[in-house]
């Protein structure tokens, strides 16, 4: 009996032995597991999801991009072991920009010579000029070490712009990250920001024609992220130096960093912006939606219907216009000089009045962007249907330009008197 005992004694101690290394395994495979999970890149969980082929846009000039500057470069065959190091964030980047090429610091240093020949200076950090082998341009914008857009907005850009394609949107041709560097590879525009041609060094006067041309591009490129892109984007950094040109004078929309997906809910985002072109219900409540893009489009077409600068009192010339003696909106009053005698004043007033509208303090009785570049639209095809049928119109300069360069200048010292006011309180 007492062995029996004993017998029965080791059997149920063996079987509760082998219960627990049982549930021991188990636990350690699945503990294996959720950790290989928590490393595979989810698609779904990218902040910019894919723009299938299927698609619908209302644009039909939507198409695939492909840069021939992007194969200038030897791309790096290698997927070293950097994605692994920086976690999930960048295993994201990696899997989401797939389609894009991504390459060395070194190649990048051949490209522009050392970083020899700087375009600019943005937000970002600087700008270089890179020359492929092949004679092929190309613009490199390298994050600097103390850059205000940091790591988020870089990750932001490459995402966005390995899935949004149009042909009013600047286009990424690669990027490198590598040896602790963050860098940027963009088709060339040869005439660089509409901010540049309006303000820099040495101006550039646009004709009246070309004005409308940029408006229309950029319109179009607007139109696209509001209403051809899915999910919905809105851009949250549209200005003048965010305006590209290329040699022909064609605008693309360029950096993407502050863009975000439209939500529809109540959270608020931080500020973010450029002076001069926030929406003002933006700045007061925090909530950025298609309409604060609308308004910033606004601002732009008043810098190309007057070269006045946002950041140097651009509104309070807006406002005096719009407020004109007869209570109806002067625009004469503040219309690029370079435009009279090479514009048709009745064109450039229906311009004026669409961009006043963007501004309305109101954000729903602003227009959409598809309404906006409807009418910018019409504008160019009565143009061209003028053109077909008369002479060019004409302002007659005779008079006129005294008239306007004297209502510029009471209008001027109005603002400097407000601006004097405001300093003693």
């Amino acid at each position: 009996m007492g062995s029996q005992a004993n017998i029965t004694i080791i059997g149920v101690t063996v079987g509760a032995v082998a219960v627990i290394l049982i549930a021991v395994a188990v636990f350690v495979l699945i503990r294996i597991y959720k950790n290989w999970s928590r490393k595979e890149p989810s698609i779904s969980s990218l902040p910019i999801r894919t723009n299938g082929a299927n698609a619908t846009s209302i644009d039909s000039s939507v198409s695939i991009s492909v840069s021939e500057s992007a194969h200038d470069l030897q791309t790096t065959a290698t997927r070293n072991t950097y994605w692994g190091r920086r976690g999930q964030h960048n295993n994201d980047l990696h899997t989401s920009a797939s389609g894009i090429p991504r390459y060395s610091y070194k190649d990048i240093q051949k490209a522009t010579k050392n970083f020899t020949t700087i375009l600019g200076q943005g937000s970002f950090g600087p700008v270089y000029k890179a020359v492929m082998p092949t004679g092929g341009v190309v613009a490199v914008k390298v994050l600097a070490s103390d850059s205000k857009q940091g790591e988020r907005e870089f990750h932001t850009e490459v995402v966005l712009l390995s899935r949004l394609h149009h042909r009013n949107l600047v286009n990424l041709v690669g990027y490198c990250v590598d040896k602790n560097q963050r860098m940027l590879v963009y088709e060339f525009m040869s005439n660089g920001s509409l901010a540049s041609l309006l303000y820099g060094d040495n101006p550039r006067v646009l004709s009246w024609e070309e004005r409308l041309q940029i408006a229309h591009d950029v319109s179009h490129g607007i139109e696209y992220l509001h209403e051809g892109a899915v999910p919905p984007i809105i851009h949250r950094d549209l200005k003048s130096a965010n305006i590209l040109l290329d040699g022909s004078l064609r605008a693309k929309v360029a950096d993407f960093g502050l863009s975000k997906e439209e939500v529809f809910d109540e959270r608020k985002s931080g500020l973010k912006g450029t002076y001069g072109y926030m929406d003002p219900d933006y700045m007061s409540t925090n909530k950025f939606t298609k309409k604060s893009d609308v308004y910033s489009f606004g601002i732009i077409l008043f810098e190309l219907i007057t070269t006045i600068n946002p950041q140097q009192g651009l509104m309070e010339y807006i406002n005096l216009a719009a407020t004109g003696g007869d209570g109806k909106a002067n625009w004469d009053e503040i219309i690029d000089t370079n435009l009279i005698g090479e514009s048709n004043p009745d064109e450039v007033g229906h311009l004026a009045n669409i961009a006043h509208r963007c501004l309305h303090k109101i954000p729903k009785r602003r227009p959409s962007i598809s309404d906006v570049t409807q009418a910018i639209s019409r504008i160019r095809q009565r143009r061209l249907m003028k053109e077909d049928t008369l002479p060019s119109s004409r302002i007659e300069t005779s008079g006129v330009l005294r008239r306007i360069e004297l209502q510029q200048l009471e209008l001027n010292n109005i603002t400097s008197m407000r601006g004097y006011a405001s300093q003693k309180v």
